[in-house]
């Protein structure tokens, strides 16, 4: 049995910036790092805008990064030629938001489902992918009588487990879920991050798990990273950042999260006010220094640093690291 401490993934100040105009960048990932341990999940999470799921994609190199490291299992992936990533990615998956537009409307589900094992030439035989196929439909609990149905007469739901079933189809070890329940109803999500927590359970999968809900983020997560324009701000244990969050702006998003209380309703939720900053070519200083209530002069005359606080806990904030706040 392998070790629960051993890490899958390392990103080493991964940028990856996108050319706006002639000269300027927009700076979508800004320097990030993190950790993730083989049969763990780290959520990520933040406003839309944050970066979060180009993280998730440069990650895979779906993006290719501006710089940076990304160590798998002991090797920088961002250095290896397009055919060596092509032998790896069956072993790195995505799991994509929108369960109907990121699968093929005119294939079956079994189809669907096979795609990835014709392409990579996993089993000799037809009848070999299809008993794997139907295997995987179980598996994510899909009904076999469903082999042959299309996309559009299926529910959100199993669209969605069609793309759990796909991403598992090379067995991989990791898989990106970028916003895997934000387009389904409420109900249909609980079913769903089950799903994903029992099959990391019986399979040692691990998973970065991209999402802004933070009830969702709690329930599923191992460690928490919360992002803000591209900056990975705060990071800890799921349940530190909701019982210490230290950074501003994970105390703010923690405190909007409405509560299903009726004595909770003369209480007022904070709303975070305030310009966000330029992502194009931003000045030194802190990115939140200008919707932050407790910014000093000082914190936006140069960038803070991801500093461990307490144990496991890092934090991006010049008044944190200071004892200010």
């Amino acid at each position: 049995m392998s070790d629960i401490n051993e890490t899958i993934i390392e990103v080493r100040d991964l940028c990856k910036y996108f050319n706006v105009g002639r000269r300027s960048k927009l700076h979508a990932v800004d320097g990030v790092n993190l950790t993730i341990k083989k049969g763990q999940t780290l959520g990520v999470v933040g406003e839309s805008g944050c970066g979060k799921s180009t993280l998730g994609r440069t990650l895979l190199r779906l993006l290719e990064p501006t710089s940076g490291e990304i160590i798998y299992k002991g090797t920088d992936i961002t250095k290896l030629s397009k055919q060596k990533m092509r032998a790896l990615r069956s072993e790195l998956q995505i799991i994509f938001q929108d369960p109907y537009s990121s699968i093929n409307p005119h294939m079956t589900v079994e189809d669907i489902i096979m795609r990835p094992m014709v392409v990579n030439h996993t089993y000799p035989t037809r009848a070999k992918m299809l008993e794997r196929a139907r295997e995987l439909m179980d598996t994510v609990g899909l009904a076999e009588r469903l082999h042959d149905a299309y996309p559009h007469e299926l529910d959100g739901g199993r669209r969605q487990r069609i793309g759990i079933a796909r991403a598992l189809a090379l067995n991989p070890s990791f898989i990106v879920c970028d916003e895997p329940v934000s387009a389904l109803d409420v109900s249909i999500q609980a079913q769903i991050i089950n799903l994903l927590m029992d099959l990391q359970d019986d399979l040692g999968l691990s998973y970065m798990f991209i999402t802004h809900d933070l009830s969702v983020v709690k329930h599923i997560s191992h460690e928490i990273a919360v992002m803000y324009l591209g900056q990975c701000i705060e990071r800890a244990p799921s349940a530190e950042i909701f019982k210490n969050p230290r950074h501003p702006y994970t105390r703010m998003l923690l405190a909007a999260i409405p509560k299903p209380n009726l004595s909770s309703r003369a209480k007022k939720l904070e709303v975070i006010r305030g310009e966000v900053t330029n992502p194009i070519d931003p000045p030194p200083g802190c990115r939140f220094a200008a919707r932050c209530p407790f910014a000093q002069p000082s914190c936006s005359e140069k960038d803070p640093t991801l500093t461990e606080v307490t144990p496991e806990h890092f934090v991006s904030c010049h008044l944190v690291q200071n004892g200010t706040l």
